[in-house]
């Protein structure tokens, strides 16, 4: 049940995709106050909901793996399809986090299948 690492860096993913989305939302309203109308404002909002699923996605990996890094590599390209360039850190962290998710194998499973011989 370790899973400290994809934890922290799911985590991290969603903290910095949350400041990018802030920060998309703040450009987006500057946009609209000079042009009139944006999309990046609603386009920040998206990115806001992508990074609480990827927090959720980190607290989710360390009961179920599988699922939590679905979850991750989901919220990762969701967020980078909403804001681009804004959330290319967010999307570094939460794929590497997700693929350790699915990928990496659970040390006690190992262990727990080994036979003792008297």
């Amino acid at each position: 049940m370790k899973r400290n690492t994809e934890f922290v860096l799911g985590l991290l993913g969603g903290i910095f995709g949350f400041i990018a989305a802030v920060f998309a939302l703040f450009m987006g309203s500057i946009d609209e106050a000079i042009n009139g109308s944006s999309s990046l404002g609603s386009l920040g909002v998206s990115a806001i909901l992508a990074s609480i699923v990827a927090i959720v996605g980190s607290v989710v990996v360390k009961f179920k793996p599988k699922v939590g890094g679905i979850i991750m590599l989901v919220a990762g390209i969701w967020g980078i399809i909403s804001v681009s360039f804004f959330y290319i850190l967010s999307t570094v962290l939460l794929v590497i986090a997700g693929l350790m998710g699915l990928l990496v194998k659970n040390k006690n499973a190992k262990k727990s299948n080994k036979t003792i011989e008297v």
